[in-house]
């Protein structure tokens, strides 16, 4: 039964992914892929306001794998990251490359941190 919560949340994720990497990418004109990042990004605050819930005894195992690894496994990207990241290096975007390491990092880390506080704080 478990693995039909993972695949439900998967079923929304993926196309989530994919149609918000459009919307956003196509309003920006710019090498920097502005798609991937904000759905990494969103991706690790939804994560961690799923961790901070489960921790707090307000979500359950069942809420953990439909959207923290359902939706957000799905949702999320590293193998895109690492692709851009690899092709704007290749193409000569060498700065870009290295802001997107450093911003996605820090911004994915920071909003997972934000999402388990968010979640501590409301349900603490």
């Amino acid at each position: 039964m478990n693995w039909l919560l993972v695949i439900a949340g998967a079923a929304v994720g993926a196309p989530l992914r994919y149609l918000t990497d459009r919307l956003v990418q196509a309003r920006h004109e710019t090498a920097f892929p502005w798609g991937t990042f904000t759905v990494n990004v969103a991706g690790c605050l939804v994560l961690g306001i799923v961790a901070g819930a489960v921790t707090a005894g307000a979500a359950s195992s069942s809420v953990q794998l439909l959207l923290g690894t359902g939706l957000c496994g799905a949702l999320t990207t590293y193998s895109t990251f690492s692709f851009e990241t690899l092709r704007l290096a290749e193409s000569g975007a060498r700065f870009f490359a290295a802001a997107n390491v450093v911003v996605s990092i820090t911004a994915g880390l920071g909003a997972v941190y934000t999402g388990v506080a968010l979640a501590q704080t409301f349900w603490a």
